[in-house]
């Protein structure tokens, strides 16, 4: 067994400040109570929030803010995420930074939780990174744990640990809790869901083992989660199945077949191109409600076109000189 110990940080992400300073604070109590933590986790978008508005160049000043950090207490730190503006686009970017400093990847998330977190661009490449004598860990944020996709994938490049930042402020952080344990469990890794809690979550993160024991769920206030990992217990998990049973990643090594879902054009997925547009649900009734000036009702009482406006749910990204409004919900 080689130990290794990663700390997850539940806190009080505000959308009137920067959140930069506390992280700090919350960061020098965490060594200081436990000096043996080696990595540290904070929640999706924990720098400022969820707004765009807020997004930096690719290296900005809270990026470095957070290298030092990392430096100063020689440990690995992933900040949770940032808002990344690169030219037009902005991305929801989670920075690993190594206890040199160093920023040694960038994870951009693959599935933005559309309609709703609008005008961000999603990232197309996976992330995978290595701890010397230690192991690999994958990254991944919120909404791509809907996906399973993406933690297989991880784990078919190596990753033995997940850490995946979220921010979940929403009604369905009770459907989280088992996909995050479903993704350690049918992928035989450890798992770190990291909520924040106050304007940007609901809190009750949770930490799942590569069995699908939950080795913690928080509550729903401040809390700091200190745990110490063996990776080695996954590696023998991946050996001779989970408590001994299914050997799921040898089982979808050697598949039988290949998923025809996923090559688009096919007719197999006419079922899904069926769907309709993803965009934001309107009213599904407007019995007692005024329509709004301009706008067209649709034959079951929605919505259907305001004015001479760009039909509902299309998204531009805000303009970065101008403040806006934080999203009720990113995942």
């Amino acid at each position: 067994m080689i130990p290794f110990a990663i700390a997850g940080v539940q806190m009080n992400i505000s959308t009137a400040h920067e959140n930069i300073t506390a992280m700090g604070r919350k960061l020098d109590v965490l060594v200081a109570r436990f000096p043996w933590v080696q990595m540290v986790v904070f929640s999706e978008l924990a720098a400022y929030g969820p707004s765009p508005y807020h997004a930096e160049p690719t290296g900005g000043p809270a990026e470095q803010a957070f290298c030092q950090m990392a430096q100063k207490h020689g440990l690995w730190l992933i900040p949770g995420s940032m808002f990344e503006r690169v030219g037009d686009d902005i991305y929801n970017t989670t920075s690993v930074i190594d206890p040199s400093g160093k920023v040694v990847t960038r994870y951009r998330k693959m599935f933005p939780f559309q309609p709703y977190e609008t005008g961000i661009k999603p990232g197309t490449e996976f992330c995978v990174f290595d701890v010397p004598d230690i192991g690999r860990f994958g990254v991944s944020i919120c909404y791509d744990m809907w996906f399973p996709e993406t933690t297989r994938t991880l784990v078919s490049m190596g990753a033995e640990c997940i850490l995946h930042p979220t921010m979940t402020d929403t009604i369905d952080r009770d459907v989280e809790l088992p996909l995050a344990r479903a993704n350690a469990t049918i992928n035989q890794c450890y798992f770190f869901d990291i909520n924040g809690v106050g304007d940007c979550g609901t809190g009750r993160s949770i930490v799942v083992g590569p069995s699908g024991y939950v080795i913690h769920e928080a509550g729903g206030g401040d809390e700091t989660i200190p745990v110490e990992i063996d990776l080695s217990r996954v590696r023998r998990e991946r050996e001779v199945g989970i408590r001994g049973l299914g050997q799921t990643l040898k089982s979808f090594r050697d598949r039988p077949v290949e998923f025809p879902v996923y090559q688009r054009n096919t007719e197999i997925d006419s079922y899904l191109n069926s769907l309709g547009p993803l965009i934001k649900p309107t009213r599904g009734s407007r019995a007692g409600v005024p329509l709004p000036p301009d706008a067209i009702a649709g034959p079951d009482g929605s919505i259907m076109a305001l004015g001479a406006q760009a039909d509902i749910g299309t998204s531009e990204t805000p303009e970065p000189d101008a403040p806006t409004c934080p999203p009720t919900s990113t995942y």
